[in-house]
């Protein structure tokens, strides 16, 4: 299997582990939590595939498509408009060519967007998502040692920002306060790479954590240990991490009540 694009040259990926982690990724997400999951079919021509977060951002019942910064991800874009046509979503289509804006860039807030300017993401990607949801402030952050913006931080709560260690990450944060009329609490942990998690509220369920298993980042789980009010949802993604992936990479969480 030819295997996603890497910002460094690392260890081989072991494909068997890392569908196996894919497995128990969408098992948490259909079995333990309940939630209805729809996979887009694989594609052996498109490595990254498995990335599914990069070609959509969905807001309310619109979803916009977006148009890749990598060149090579660029059809992969196909596959997520027939998924997202199918739930009958309002969506909008990224057709200018100036335009880059990777899903990894994008981080909802809930209140608002905060959006990467990165390797894969520009500033046209980013008025186009400001024209497409109106009714947020959007609000560009510069992105420099890392592949997105979600590589150092995600929404651990309602009001709450997890956010990595890192100088780098450290900065960003400070930029986001500063571009925001609104208090957000924070969640520092010492890896920028734990710092992605996913936040889900469940009615059934409350406040539900995915974050990374302690296996992996020991010091960082101790700290998403802290959140009592949470249910903590440990997962492994070790062979994905190789490529650059992360926990909110693998889904694109709609908030939708019809049956799939």
């Amino acid at each position: 299997c030819r295997l996603a694009l890497r910002s460094t040259p690392g260890p081989e990926v072991d494909f068997a582990r890392a569908e196996r982690e894919y497995q128990l990724y969408v098992g948490v997400l259909r079995g333990k939590l309940g939630l209805q999951v729809l996979e887009l079919p694989a594609d052996e021509s498109l490595p990254d595939c498995v990335f599914v977060e990069d070609a959509a951002v969905v807001c309310e019942e619109t979803a916009l498509l977006t148009r890749p910064g990598a060149p090579s991800r660029r059809k992969e874009v196909e596959a997520m408009k027939r998924a997202l046509e199918s739930l009958n979503l309002n969506i909008v289509e990224m057709v200018d060519e100036n335009a880059t804006l990777d899903g990894g860039d994008v981080l909802f807030t809930g209140r608002e967007f905060f959006v990467g300017l990165s390797r894969r993401t520009n500033q046209r990607g980013a008025e186009i998502l400001a024209d497409t949801f109106k009714d947020y402030a959007v609000s560009t952050v510069p992105v420099h040692d890392s592949l997105h913006l979600k590589s150092f931080c995600s929404m651990a709560g309602p009001n709450l920002i997890a956010i990595g260690s890192s100088e780098a990450a450290q900065k960003a944060l400070k930029t986001m306060q500063q571009m925001s009329d609104h208090r957000y609490d924070k969640l520092t942990v010492p890896d920028d790479a734990a710092a992605n998690c996913v936040y889900l509220n469940i009615p059934s369920k409350g406040h539900v954590l995915l974050h990374r298993a302690p296996e992996e980042y020991p010091e960082s789980a101790k700290v998403f240990e802290k959140l009592k009010d949470h249910m903590l949802i440990p997962i492994a993604i070790t062979e994905l991490e190789k490529v650059n992936g992360s926990l909110t990479c693998c889904s694109v969480l709609i908030n939708k009540t019809s049956v799939l």
